[in-house]
């Protein structure tokens, strides 16, 4: 009897240990995972834009993390000829035809609507994009306001263009009529947006 009861005994501590050094490499493995994962900053953001319901307009809006701000570039093509609005949205989804889906500006510091040079603007106000005779417009700016991580990220956000040109002044959107275009932005490969 006594050697039973000393094997079991033997046996349960071989056990806790074995447990023990299990939950200890998990949780050492866990914590180098978490740590690799927390050093892979996001540098590089892009955006695909189709046009919504029967509009023509296609582009392409790259995001570079540059210090404290974000460089945006685009390049669009089917638009009518003029000013368009363009503006980031609060919500990453361009599946309903009129383009409501992605909510309102994003706005995460509850500013009013107004011109990309105004601090107190919303995140999401970038003016206007520029159609030529052909349909095509570029689109480049540096913003402080807007972000690839933490509250001011645009990652899962939308870009959207308008039918419209922004006044930049009336309430809640600049006047910028329909929605036409709209791509979500997603984390690109800085190796192959970045040009590498």
């Amino acid at each position: 009897m006594r050697n039973r009861t000393w094997m079991a005994l033997v046996a349960s501590l071989a056990m806790v240990a074995l447990g023990v050094s299990y939950h200890t490499a998990n949780a050492q493995t866990g914590s180098a995972k978490s740590a690799d994962h927390g050093m892979s900053k996001v540098t590089m953001a892009v955006a695909m834009v189709e046009g919504l319901g029967d509009h023509k307009v296609k582009g392409k809006v790259t995001f570079k993390q540059m210090g404290e701000g974000v460089e945006i570039e685009g390049e669009f093509t089917g638009l009518q000829p003029g000013q368009h609005g363009f503006h980031i949205h609060e919500f990453g989804d361009c599946s309903m035809a009129d383009g409501k889906c992605a909510g309102g500006h994003f706005n995460p510091n509850g500013g009013k609507h107004s011109s990309p040079e105004d601090p107190g603007r919303h995140a999401g106000d970038l003016g206007n994009l520029k159609a030529d005779s052909t349909g095509k417009a570029s689109f480049k700016m540096n913003d402080s306001m807007l972000s690839l991580s933490g509250p001011n990220s645009v990652i899962g956000r939308s870009v959207i263009v308008h039918a419209k040109p922004d006044d930049m002044k009336t309430q809640p959107s600049g006047d910028s009529g329909d929605r036409i275009g709209c791509g979500v932005i997603g984390i690109a490969d800085p190796k192959i947006e970045g040009g590498h």
